[in-house]
């Protein structure tokens, strides 16, 4: 995948060749910043074909494609968040899809980073929530009745470089475990609940949004067990990591979870690097809200969050293209997420 760019027009004809080659340098070339900015299609970098991240890309492509003039889109399967954002920064993607987590520590340069990468928001999405999943059969012998029961099991905690496995392993440090406090394996969603199906693990880690199809489709041959967060594990995960809030699944979410479930959310973003065009950004961001019904459709749990409101849960700056919506929407923009 590489950048296309509109080609600029150099020359009207040979003689106008002739004449520029005889001034040399005197006459003034078109800005290499200008050039940068007349973007024609974007790469949409997003997810696994099997998860939310994927279909939602897919409808914002289509989105653009069909009200953004002059632009097309496409919707890339990836890896994940952290490919998403090493995407961005090759150049190979123009926008991603990531975990608040991943962006936070890319533009920190913390954590999978070795230096700051420079990402701006043009849209908060919906909450990912954070599912400790065993089954009801291990939950009876083992007794999960809160995250740091999981010490000594065996643990999914997410493929390697997956948002799921950065998340996983902020959540444990800020509990003051790490993996080698439990045998841990590195699977997929899929995986991971084949792992459980086939006794191969004890519990792993789902960071989704609520509802998500592996997780019906594992309930569907085993009933689960959610394994709670317990007060204070929640705010111990919050006060360390502020970009994580605390959160509920509601009993019956799931079919057979009857009772709420206390956990912890961080929210999905749409990011782009911090020099794109502000024009082409707001126009991004104005369309997207405008045929908004159209993601309400690939992921109906979303659409109360797909709204301009839902900004104040960005965990880096935003995008001037997209502040410059938001305030016409009446919304002010606080300083800790101006450009």
């Amino acid at each position: 995948m590489k950048r296309a760019r509109t080609a600029a027009m150099l020359a009207a004809g040979t003689s106008t060749v002739l004449a520029v080659a005889l001034a040399g340098c005197s006459q003034p070339a078109e800005s290499d910043a200008a050039a940068e900015h007349e973007i024609s299609s974007l790469s949409i970098a997003t997810g696994t074909t099997s998860g939310v991240y994927y279909p939602v890309g897919g409808a914002m492509a289509e989105i653009i494609s069909d009200h953004v003039d002059g632009v097309t889109a496409t919707a890339e399967a990836t890896g994940g968040s952290l490919e998403n954002l090493r995407l961005l920064e090759s150049g190979d993607s123009e926008v991603a899809i990531a975990q608040g987590d991943v962006v936070y520590q890319a533009v920190n340069g913390e954590g999978a980073f070795d230096a700051p990468i420079d990402l701006r928001v043009l849209m908060v999405l919906y909450p990912n929530v954070y599912h400790g999943v065993s089954l009801q059969s291990i939950d009876e012998s083992l007794g999960l009745d809160c995250f740091a029961d999981i010490e000594g099991t065996r643990f999914s905690v997410g493929a390697p470089g997956s948002g799921n496995e950065v998340a996983t392993d902020l959540v444990f440090d800020a509990l003051g475990m790490s993996f080698d406090d439990v045998d841990v394996q590195r699977y997929a969603y899929a995986e991971t609940a084949e792992a459980l199906r086939a006794d191969q693990i004890d519990a792993g880690s789902w960071v989704v949004g609520e509802g998500h199809g592996s997780l019906r489709e594992l309930e569907a041959t085993a009933p689960i067990h959610l394994i709670p967060m317990c007060p204070d594990e929640v705010d111990a995960v919050t006060e360390q990591y502020p970009f994580y809030t605390p959160h509920t699944i509601a009993g019956g979410t799931y079919a057979s979870v009857p009772d709420d479930v206390d956990t912890i959310a961080l929210w999905n973003v749409l990011v782009v690097d911090a020099d794109f065009p502000d024009d082409l950004a707001y126009e991004l961001v104005e369309a997207m809200y405008g045929q908004v019904a159209m993601i309400d459709q690939v992921y109906e749990p979303g659409a109360p969050y797909f709204v301009p409101d839902s900004f104040a849960n960005s965990p880096v700056p935003l995008h001037p293209g997209a502040v410059r919506y938001i305030e016409e929407q009446g919304l002010a923009v606080p300083d800790h997420l101006q450009p």
